[in-house]
């Protein structure tokens, strides 16, 4: 059997943590930045885990990453 391709453009926007947890960039971060509090915009700069419906998702397209 050949290896599984995994989505390019999943494995730039998604990492894995150590423990196996699915991480992502929030949204929202990039326009309408004056608007939002210092406090906003901070915790826009952390990742934040997946729910766990989202993971599987992007689990089966990086088959090699878990």
């Amino acid at each position: 059997m050949p290896k599984i391709k995994s989505k390019r453009g999943v494995r730039r926007r998604f990492k894995v943590s150590g423990t196996g947890k699915v991480m992502a960039y929030h949204a929202g971060k990039i326009h309408f930045k004056r608007k939002k509090r210092a406090n906003t915009k901070r915790r826009l700069r952390q990742k934040q885990v997946l729910a766990k419906g989202d993971a599987r998702k992007v689990k089966r397209m990086l088959p090699y990453s878990f």
